[in-house]
């Protein structure tokens, strides 16, 4: 049992104190899930083995009463396993299925792209003495000049922003991912968007956006542990002419939102992909 119901957990930070890394942040969410307080371990980007006693170069981890947890995901099975008492992060497998399935998409539909939209800001935001080893490091993982690659970012952000639509529809008719309740797919998405507000100084999202009352309602769980005072407002993004529109006003009206309850329901659709062309 975690001593006096405290988890440590080594932190990945960036110059404002806030959380940069995606998984940190779903594991900050999946420890306080499961009712535990955090111990936080502040650090950058360098100096990681040293801070975790030569155990790991890459983080999360957590250290529960004197046992090391290393990988989010190792650490999401470690604590429903550990505590199967406490509310669960992963209530089933259908569950840990899906919410692989929903991360497979999410990061190339969206995480990587706005990388590529924010990376010299990622690096900007960065303490000093972790700038060099971001820069190098993250131009090899990109391919190219952190500057040159975020350049026309502006041009790209509504695509992105359209590309999530798919979880828009998840949402449409539910509060979390995990139904009336949240469980570890909330907080795996949740982390990409806190990621990005960890580093993205332009807004990336409509400020009408759909999403945004789910993005509010996680952050603000467990006393507003999403709410850190060194995030920027990732809301606010202006739809200029020529752009694509940042999601789909029209959406939940096909496939499984269709609803079939007779003739009448489906008559106008029938009359439309019936009629006779002149």
């Amino acid at each position: 049992m975690a001593a006096n119901n405290t988890i440590t957990l080594f932190d990945l930070q960036v110059s404002t104190g806030a959380t940069i890394s995606p998984f940190v942040w779903a594991t900050k969410f999946a420890v306080a899930h499961k009712g535990f307080d955090l111990d936080i371990v502040d650090g950058g980007f360098t100096g990681i083995l040293e801070r975790t006693g030569g155990r790991t170069e890459r983080l999360p981890a957590i250290v529960d009463d004197g046992k090391w947890v290393l990988d989010s995901w190792g650490i999401v099975e470690y604590l429903d396993q550990t505590y199967p008492d406490r509310p669960l992060l992963i209530p089933d497998e259908s569950v840990a299925a899906l919410t692989k399935a929903l991360d497979a998409w999410f990061w190339p539909a969206a995480v990587g792209p706005w990388m590529r939209s924010f990376c010299a800001d990622y690096r900007d935001v960065c303490f000093e003495h972790d700038k060099d080893y971001v820069t190098s490091t993250r131009e090899v993982m990109l391919g190219g000049k952190l500057e040159d690659l975020q350049k026309g970012r502006e041009d790209r952000l509504c695509a992105i922003s359209a590309a999530l639509e798919p979880l828009r529809m998840a949402l449409r008719e539910h509060d979390f991912l995990g139904g009336s309740r949240p469980n570890y797919a909330d907080y795996r998405i949740m982390g990409g968007f806190l990621w990005l507000a960890s580093l993205a100084q332009t807004p990336a999202l409509a400020a009408d956006d759909p999403l945004r009352p789910w993005i509010e309602r996680v952050r603000g769980l467990y006393g507003g542990l999403g709410n850190h005072p060194g995030l920027f407002e990732i809301f606010g993004l202006e739809q200029r002419a020529g752009d694509p529109d940042p999601f789909n006003r029209a959406a939940g009206t096909g496939g499984i939102f269709k609803r079939n309850t007779g003739p009448a329901s489906t008559a106008a659709e029938t009359k439309a992909i019936t009629a006779k062309k002149d």
